[in-house]
């Protein structure tokens, strides 16, 4: 098992290469380690797998109801959200089918429901089903006032998006793939059959080249002379409500949507907060990931419409996430076979219910450009531990230290993280890992003991 932060990658050329270590990279890879023979590399530009769009989104694994029928999006979204289900439930990452309503407030909305449930019906989702306003308070009784109707659409579910991410990655490295961190991608050639890329820590060398880069996959796209789409950053501002808030809504939330996405929703998380969000603002930074004043009042007047009392509720967190939206309305995944390179690009917030299914369709571009696929291998099934509140967690078994009480966070879960396959190599790592730090005091009380202890037994130690 090799996981390098630091010094130069090996000289030797890999076989296949994966730029960029998101839920969509670590799938690819993962898929890629189901083949034993090969040589893999996962690059990623930060320290950590899953620092990008898949650590900062509204993580619910979705059924594709809504999806533009016939697309490629629509497709592997079906797909992938009937793998991911099964994984979680063998890898033991929370998820919870809540299903969604998706709420019409006014007569042009409510017009809008059979269409969206047609459109269900197009992409192979068959038991959603209109609702009248009565009924639609008798499922939700703490809506706000004046919604007309719903169209419910069982089956969405929510998941934790960073088990899922951490998953897919332990198991490549554990079969064999190399994770090369803080390696990110300044320039990419080929000669000779072997892409060379420029990283951060030195020279990489590969055959076969995977362009997973998220919000940077047009860019790696033009420097290997691409230019079918454009990566526009689309900021989403979100508030997290405390776990006392989960009692006011069932289910998940939705908006009619619009062209710019699904709209601002109220979802519950596995984890026992209340989520609010997301904008949707289109940007020109890839790294503007802070909230704004003005964002979180767009939300807080959206959300006293949708769920009036959730206003009331003390505020855990606000966070944002970039979502890679280009000028297409469908994944931009694609094939080079002259150059041995596969852009995956244009993954928006669709991208982790889709992911296993990209990552099939992926190895099934680099089966037909040349890449030898033979003899794949089941790999060794991994166990995530439950961060979930609706499945039993360590601290509930006694016998062990609580280090964080805001998320019963024990002193077992936080060491087996920070040795781990993947190991953390900050706070904010552990925390994904862990949750501890994310509760209502965000650290004030555990703070020094969880830095106390990564400082004695993290990587970096």
């Amino acid at each position: 098992m090799t996981v390098t932060a630091d010094g130069p990658p090996p000289t030797v050329p890999y076989d296949v290469t994966v730029v960029g270590a998101g839920v969509v990279g670590s799938a690819i890879a993962r898929e890629l380690a189901r083949h034993p023979h090969l040589k893999v590399a996962l690059v990623e530009a930060q320290d950590d797998v899953g620092q990008g769009t898949s650590k900062a989104n509204t993580a619910i694994l979705h059924t594709g109801f809504d999806a533009h029928p016939g697309t490629l999006e629509a497709r592997l979204v079906r797909a992938g959200s009937r793998l991911l289900a099964a994984y979680a439930a063998e890898s033991d990452i929370p998820i919870e089918p809540v299903g969604a309503l998706l709420v019409a407030w006014d007569e042009e909305q409510r017009s809008a429901l059979p269409g969206l449930a047609r459109q269900a019906v197009r992409n192979d989702h068959h038991d959603t089903r209109l609702l009248t306003a009565a009924e639609l308070y008798a499922r939700e009784p703490h809506l706000g006032p004046g919604a007309l109707g719903a169209l419910h659409v069982p089956g969405e579910s929510i998941i934790c998006p960073w088990s899922t991410t951490l998953a897919y990655a332990t198991q490549a490295v554990r079969g064999g793939v190399d994770l090369h961190l803080n390696a990110r991608v300044a320039q990419a050639s080929r000669h000779d059959g072997v892409h060379t890329l420029a990283t951060a820590r030195g020279p990489l060398h590969t055959r076969h080249l995977v362009n997973a880069a998220g919000l940077h996959a047009d860019t790696l796209d033009r420097l290997l002379g691409h230019r079918a789409f454009t990566v526009t950053p689309r900021r989403g501002q979100l508030i997290v409500y405390d776990k006392f808030a989960r009692d006011l809504v069932r289910h998940i939330l939705l908006p009619v949507p619009t062209a710019l996405g699904k709209g601002v929703l109220i979802t519950p998380t596995v984890y026992g907060n209340v989520l609010l969000g997301p904008t949707a603002e289109d940007l020109d930074d890839r790294t503007a990931t802070g909230s704004t004043a003005e964002g979180l009042a767009v939300l807080r007047e959206k959300g006293r419409r949708i769920l009036p009392a959730l206003l009331d509720e003390e505020v855990t967190a606000v966070y944002a996430g970039l979502r890679a939206a280009t000028e297409h309305d469908d994944y931009r995944i694609s094939a080079h076979p002259e150059q041995a390179y596969i852009t995956v690009g244009g993954i928006r917030s669709t991208g982790l219910t889709a992911s296993l299914a990209i990552a099939a369709h992926v190895t099934g571009l680099l089966r037909e450009s040349g890449l030898d696929l033979k003899d794949p291998v089941d790999l060794e099934p991994v166990r995530m531990p439950n961060l979930g509140e609706a499945f039993p967690r360590p601290y509930q078994r006694g016998g062990d230290v609580i280090v964080c009480h805001c998320e019963r966070a024990t002193l077992g879960e936080i060491r087996a993280a920070l040795v781990g396959t993947i190991p953390p190599r900050s706070l904010a790592g552990l925390r994904r890992r862990t949750r501890a730090g994310a509760g209502r005091c965000q650290g004030f009380h555990c703070g020094a003991a969880v830095r106390d202890l990564f400082e004695r037994t993290g990587p970096t130690r």
